[in-house]
């Protein structure tokens, strides 16, 4: 997974071509981490069709509000640049985000 920040996120994801997973998080966020292996396990799966990414909103607290992140954890899927789908907070399990990904980019 890229490990994006303020600086890299404009390239990496709003200007890529295809689809773009970003996982946002923070330092804070328990749901966050807990999430991170079953994130890393769909990357896996499905890395040759979806980049996989994640954001963390510590640092980078504008960039996520700009992009509608209100709450933690929030998966969201990007599709040459514009927001498709996204799951958050209690929703954001590996099956709600691996449904996401089929939905969209399979």
């Amino acid at each position: 997974m890229l490990a994006l920040d303020k600086d890299t996120f404009q390239a990496e994801v709003l200007e890529a071509e295809g689809f773009v997973l970003v996982d946002y998080w923070s330092d804070g966020c328990e749901p966050c981490k807990a999430l991170l292996p079953d994130i890393e396990v769909l990357a896996e799966a499905y890395g040759d069709k979806v980049k996989f990414t994640k954001l963390n909103t510590t640092g980078a607290r504008r960039l996520a509000i700009s992009q509608k992140v209100l709450g933690l954890p929030t998966i969201t899927l990007y599709k040459d640049g514009a927001k498709v789908a996204e799951v958050t907070k209690e929703e954001a399990t590996k099956a709600s985000i691996e449904k996401m990904i089929q939905d969209h980019a399979l």
